[in-house]
């Protein structure tokens, strides 16, 4: 399937700037941008990823990871070979970083599987690698399918203007904030840090509902002072928004040892100072997983890898003192 790009300008001769993303990549004809997903052909930028999927898999929702938002569920899931960072820890590498075999998956046929796998709740995620550089493919499916649930898995690297026409048809996001460091995102993802904290802004703003992961890379984004300064920065936004607390393990070009359970517990600790709603996860234990009211400490929501368990009244709200929590509940 074929689709002419969005947001994208001509310079001279036949020469584009993709402005999808902050990268701003300069293309010449027959050029791919950095996210490989983009390419000039005779003076039109096409999405060459268009439709093509690296698999679909039926997911519990807390493995996106969204624990606030109809928990139990069931959804679809898939993703493109392609993505806009390149971050030396990449977990999904394999896929996002390296060409992968796919397979097309047209917005009419992505429909009839949603219908056929997720009857309950019609809900897809975009997700394993990087969704935004489907701008088109979801953009497309989202306006022909109103009715289906969108939620994005994502690094949040998108430029303000097609966010902007994306957002109104998202029902939930899952950000990945992956420190708190200019440097560290321009030495580990070749990327830069503060649009990625304006496009959680701009998700607060815009109602969608948040939840953010952060990977933890023991001895490089986890000093005590950018714990904080994440914690603070998360705090003003929403001090309730879901902090999904990752552990690495050594992938792609990382060789860092992998994060101990004592290392995500010390930062969940720093954490608490000021969120609520603070997990743990990629762990062997299930320590850091259940919702507590924050008024009574009630256990609102109980989860292992393999089974939730939803105690609260129908509004979502705590059955001991009426607490709302945050979140979308059925």
């Amino acid at each position: 399937m074929k689709r002419e790009a969005m947001y994208y300008r001509n310079e001279e001769d036949t020469t584009l700037v993709c402005e999808l993303c902050p990268k701003y990549c300069v293309l010449t004809d027959g050029a791919l941008g950095g996210c490989r997903a983009r390419k000039n052909l005779g003076g039109i930028l096409m999405a060459t990823n268009y439709a093509l999927a690296t698999g679909l898999s039926l997911d519990r929702i807390e493995k996106k990871p969204l624990y606030h938002y109809y928990p139990g569920s069931r959804i679809l899931s898939l993703g493109p070979n392609s993505c806009n960072l390149q971050c030396s820890f990449c977990q999904n590498y394999q896929i996002s970083q390296m060409h992968a075999a796919t397979q097309e998956i047209s917005p009419e046929f992505l429909r009839d599987v949603i219908a056929q796998h997720c009857a309950e709740a019609l809900q897809v995620a975009f997700t394993y690698t990087e969704p935004l550089t489907w701008y088109e493919y979801i953009l497309d499916f989202a306006r022909e399918n109103p009715e289906v649930r969108i939620v994005l898995v994502t690094n949040g690297y998108i430029n303000p203007r097609p966010l902007a026409e994306l957002l109104p048809h998202v029902s939930a996001m899952n950000i990945d904030l992956k420190a708190m460091s200019e440097s560290f995102y321009a030495s580990e993802c070749r990327g830069h840090l503060e649009p990625v904290l304006e496009n959680i802004r701009a998700c607060v703003a815009a109602g969608v509902h948040l939840e953010l992961t952060f990977l933890l890379i023991p001895g490089l984004n986890d000093a005590p002072s950018e714990l904080m300064a994440m914690r603070d920065f998360i705090a003003e936004l929403n001090p309730e928004l879901p902090l999904h607390v990752s552990a690495y393990h050594p992938d792609y070009q990382m060789i860092a040892p992998a994060t101990k359970t004592e290392h995500i517990a010390s930062a969940i600790k720093v954490f608490k100072e000021s969120l609520v709603n603070v997990y743990g996860g990629n762990l062997p234990v299930s320590d850091f997983m259940d919702t507590l009211c924050r008024s009574c400490g009630t256990r609102l929501i109980a989860r292992t890898h393999g089974k939730t368990q939803n105690f609260l009244n129908g509004e979502g709200s705590c059955p001991q003192c009426g607490t709302k929590a945050y979140g979308v509940y059925a």
